[in-house]
């Protein structure tokens, strides 16, 4: 008699490869249909597919993280290594490496006070690289003969600095429209500053003598596209004088480093843009 037939095989089921993988599969997507996270974002990788790698830990455990390109586009914040964050997303498996992941739809940082750690790293980083050295900061023009205005072409912030400016100082106004929030943000705006600046001087576009990047209030998340490294090395290497005017008086975002000027307010930046033409008036006819 053959041995192996005198092996007892109980009741326990025979499974193949796929099928056992599949079966994990279902109970892992099947009992995780959509879960919050909250962990350490760990190594990050950004490949040239725009997918987001990355892993979510804490002291005892690690998760395997993927945001794909579409999912990346929408979301308002990126997760950076050594962030706290809350990530939102659906469990999988891998089978053909016998791995389980998260697909991460959106991440938030894990309150206000992650989000203000990760500035104020990325702030001292680009200090350090002299970005907002006081000797690199240009003195605004007395009067600029043309204003290049970076900021929503619609809402309540171009219409009080043109009310601004008309009242003060009519002056040639170019508006470059972008988005003042949201993942398009810091590209468009950084784009902005870099297209104002290539302007090639008496071409049949002007080029103007200052820019200002406005914007008005909102939530630190609202503002977070004007704190994007993108944005500062733009604002940084601006050859046209440059102010700052992204939200209310009280807040502070990294374009406001880099800036030449910053203004409290949107108004205010019109305000130092130029004097005011009836005051000047007056002071040449006392002379």
């Amino acid at each position: 008699m053959d041995l192996i037939d005198d092996i007892p095989k109980g009741n326990a089921p025979e499974y193949t490869v796929s099928e056992l993988s599949g079966a994990v599969k279902r109970v892992i997507e099947g009992e995780f249909g959509l879960v919050r996270v909250r962990g350490e974002v760990g190594r990050v990788s950004r490949p040239a597919s725009g997918h987001l790698y990355f892993d979510l830990k804490d002291d005892r455990s690690v998760i395997a993280a993927i945001s794909w390109k579409g999912q990346v586009a929408k979301m308002q914040v990126r997760p950076e290594e050594g962030m706290e964050v809350v990530a939102t997303g659906t469990m999988t498996t891998f089978p053909g490496q016998s791995k389980y992941q998260l697909i991460v739809s959106d991440v938030a940082p894990a309150g206000a006070g992650a989000l203000m750690a990760m500035l104020e790293k990325r702030r001292l980083a680009l200090a350090a690289e002299g970005l907002f050295d006081a000797a690199g900061k240009q003195p605004i023009p007395y009067l600029p003969g043309v204003i290049g205005v970076v900021t929503s072409p619609s809402g309540a912030v171009i219409r009080d600095i043109l009310h601004r400016l008309r009242d003060r100082f009519p002056r040639h106004v170019l508006i470059w429209p972008v988005a003042v929030q949201g993942q398009a943000c810091a590209a468009e705006v950084a784009a902005a500053i870099r297209g104002f600046n290539a302007i090639v001087p008496g071409g049949a576009v002007p080029r103007p003598d200052l820019i200002i990047v406005a914007r008005g209030g909102g939530s630190l998340e609202d503002l977070w596209g004007f704190n994007e490294e993108v944005v500062v090395r733009a604002a940084a290497a601006s050859v046209i004088p440059l102010i700052s005017a992204v939200g209310h008086e009280t807040d502070t975002t990294l374009i406001d480093f880099a800036a030449d000027v910053r203004a409290p307010t949107p108004t205010a930046a019109a305000e130092m843009a130029v004097p005011v033409r009836l005051e000047l008036l007056a002071a040449l006819d006392g002379l």
